[in-house]
């Protein structure tokens, strides 16, 4: 009898077990799928730079400094191989791209630029669906880090080495994003 309660508590505690592993499996597929969605719309963006600062470049052309940092920046990003390092490397390419729409206010007539315009309203575009991506990558995060850290599936995920994964944020550009916009007239 005591064979059988012990067995049962065995079969109860894998049975368990397993469920909690398969969870943690299926919420970090659901992380890397979110991932892949950003990676899309990372690879459009990373296409359109390359065009929108050869247009630039014809007008800014002694603005090398903050073009060359964009272009630098997008390479790293392009070469970043982990899905922390593309966190890292897009969030300098964010950085650089800000310092570049900076440059831009100096230039009334590259703004009035069909060419331009039509670049600057993909970027836009593919920005916005990159945001709404990095929202569903950051969630599908939380939830798969919710269930590393909680107990007691934080016991299962430390057995087989599941671990808290790093969120999309907006790094250094947070500071700045905080600040209220400067209006001029």
């Amino acid at each position: 009898m005591t064979l059988l309660i012990v067995l049962g508590i065995v079969i109860v505690l894998a049975v368990w077990a397993v469920s909690i592993y398969n969870r943690l499996v299926k919420l970090r597929n659901n992380r890397e799928n979110a991932f892949a969605d950003i990676d899309v719309q990372l690879k459009q963006r990373h296409d359109l730079i390359p065009q929108l600062v050869e247009t630039v470049r014809g007008y800014a052309s002694h603005e090398k400094e903050t073009l060359d940092r964009v272009i630098s920046a997008r390479n790293g990003a392009v070469n970043a191989k982990s899905i922390d390092d593309k966190i890292v490397a897009e969030n300098q390419l964010t950085s650089a791209l800000s310092g570049m729409r900076i440059t831009l206010e100096a230039y009334p007539d590259l703004k009035a630029n069909q060419n331009f315009l039509q670049l600057q309203e993909e970027i836009s575009d593919v920005e916005n669906k990159l945001a709404s991506v990095r929202r569903y990558f950051n969630s599908a995060t939380k939830e798969f880090n919710n269930a590393v850290e909680v107990f007691p599936s934080s016991v299962v995920a430390g057995m087989f080495g599941f671990r808290k994964e790093m969120m999309f944020d907006l790094g250094e550009q947070r500071a700045a994003l905080e600040e209220a916009p400067k209006i001029k007239f």
